[in-house]
């Protein structure tokens, strides 16, 4: 099943992706988080927090869900 996560402006970070879809607690949980669990973005494997996702754009968490960025 996949859940949409509305995001405000243009764009968001990964990182504060996760903490908005409720897969971690903190912006600091982010870049530990990528590096031991397999996040993939748009089918890509993707360990940047920084990294800008779009309207449209699916984040798959292995073993959480599937999130769909909306603008």
């Amino acid at each position: 099943m996949k859940r949409m996560i509305q995001i405000k402006g243009e764009y968001i970070t990964l990182g504060q992706f996760l903490k908005l879809a409720n897969v971690i607690q903190t912006g600091g949980m982010a870049k530990w988080f990528l590096q031991e669990h397999e996040v993939l973005v748009n089918s890509e494997r993707e360990q940047r927090r920084g990294r800008k996702l779009r309207d449209g754009d699916i984040v798959e968490v292995k073993e959480i869900g599937t999130f769909i960025v909306k603008n």
